[in-house]
């Protein structure tokens, strides 16, 4: 039940440019687990990052009973289980699939779908994609086509706020006011028109057409092909109009949103019963924590920015589980010296990490001071991979042989590096500087 794997980001090719891989995709998942130096590693796919309790309470218990007792937050809103036994694939399985955690065994590392956290409670966004999301699940999980997409493969669902429509997705949905779809082919500025009852169906022709365009490249994601995003949707245009999905006349140009709207910290506004928001640092929950949010609502939203909506509070409990949960370490308000920092697991967890970025990160947050409005977020990484770094600009740290290299990054152009060899100090006042907002 194990495989061994590499979770190198490979680098989009220049335009114009073929790409190629020299190697199957082994991108973990529930059933295909990774070794990694601290014990096996799997990757849960949850659809839009939603649970309800129960699944919550599998999860936990899966982690206790199999794994280290943590729950690790992606930066796709999925959950990893660490220090796995290596004969642990046979429980884990039956633990997920009695949950409804793994609909389907032939594609539960294809379900990466991304969706607005916030979708139905706050009256911002233009569309619920709840349903969306539901439908669109089902016919991945229905596919043959599907099942041959890559582990990295994302889907997004926006409903029209703009903040899962910047993470890069390959294919996005964007909810509009009149109940119509636009659907965006990776990066394309051009988007076709669909209605809202038919953009899961178009989500799912749109990722069948790539496979068709994939196979020749050895492309795993639309970013790696070596035609342009708006080729690939023209491609797409056809394919849904065979289908019988109108989208023959309803081009539009609406750029990709370039910078993330991640859900602020604390209350959500809803008309109902309360919703929370809290931040999990470095996507690392205890089996204590986790349950607390898990007792606390309804329903779990899993966000692609490693924090956790709880729906279903009761309002009159909100601001004591606010207080509870800032007491056991997490991020319920603007203040905390958290806010915008993440890491990957670094050392010991990871062979090719050069240091141990969770407790470098840990140690200049505890010397940090409050967040200064504006600042970047900052992101640790133990080696060039850079494996779940965030979009749009942030400051980049990165181990080298020696120290680190930090370097400010806007929409993938990265600035002059430093190297820092010194102790704590300079390397925090490195940080310091690269999160200082610039043009």
């Amino acid at each position: 039940m194990l495989a061994a794997m590499s979770t190198s980001d490979t680098h989009p090719p220049a335009s114009g440019e073929l790409f190629s891989r020299d190697r199957g995709d082994a991108c973990p998942g529930s059933l295909r687990l990774h070794r990694a130096d601290d014990g096996a590693l799997a990757r849960v796919r949850i659809a839009g990052g939603v649970l309800d309790m129960r699944q919550a309470d599998v999860l936990r218990e899966a982690a206790r009973e199999l794994g280290d007792g943590e729950l690790h937050l992606t930066s796709r809103g999925n959950v990893q289980l660490r220090g796995l036994g290596a004969d642990c694939g046979a429980r884990l399985a039956e633990l997920l699939g009695a949950a409804g955690l793994l609909p389907s065994w032939s594609h539960e590392r294809i379900r990466n779908v991304v969706a607005s956290p916030l979708s139905g409670l706050d009256g911002r966004g233009r569309s619920d994609v709840r349903p969306w999301l539901t439908a669109l699940d089902g016919l991945l999980c229905g596919s043959d086509k599907a099942a041959g997409l890559s582990g990295r493969f994302l889907f997004a669902l926006d409903d029209g706020r703009g903040d899962v429509d910047a993470l890069g997705a390959d294919v996005t949905v964007l909810g509009r006011g009149d109940g119509s779809a636009l659907l965006r082919i990776g990066a394309a500025e051009t988007v076709l028109r669909v209605s809202g009852g038919d953009a899961p169906r178009a989500a799912l022709i749109a990722a069948e057409t790539f496979l068709e365009t994939a196979r020749e490249a050895g492309a795993w994601r639309v970013s790696e092909l070596p035609v342009p995003a708006e080729e690939l949707s023209s491609q797409v245009g056809t394919a849904l109009r065979a289908a019988g999905v109108d989208a023959a006349d309803h081009m539009e140009h609406v750029p990709p949103a370039t910078t993330a709207q991640e859900p602020a910290y604390g209350f959500v506004g809803t008309s109902g019963p309360a919703a929370l928001c809290v931040g999990v640092p470095l996507g690392r929950l205890s089996g204590a924590q986790w349950e607390s949010l898990s007792r606390a609502g309804d329903e779990l939203r899993l966000t692609p920015w490693r924090s956790v909506v709880v729906t279903g509070v009761a309002p009159g409990e909100a601001a004591a589980r606010l207080g509870e949960w800032d007491a056991a370490g997490l991020i319920v308000g603007p203040g905390s010296a958290w806010t915008g920092v993440g890491a990957c697991i670094g050392r010991p967890g990871c062979a090719k990490a050069l240091a141990d970025v969770r407790g470098d990160a840990e140690a200049f947050v505890r010397a940090a001071g409050a967040p200064v409005a504006g600042q970047l977020p900052v992101y640790w990484s133990g080696c060039e991979r850079r494996c779940g770094h965030p979009k749009g600009a942030w400051a980049d740290v990165v181990a080298v042989p020696g120290g680190y290299q930090v370097t400010q990054v806007r929409e993938g152009v990265r600035g002059a590096p430093v190297t820092v060899h010194a102790g704590p100090s300079g390397l925090a006042a490195a940080v310091d500087a690269a999160r200082r907002t610039r043009t």
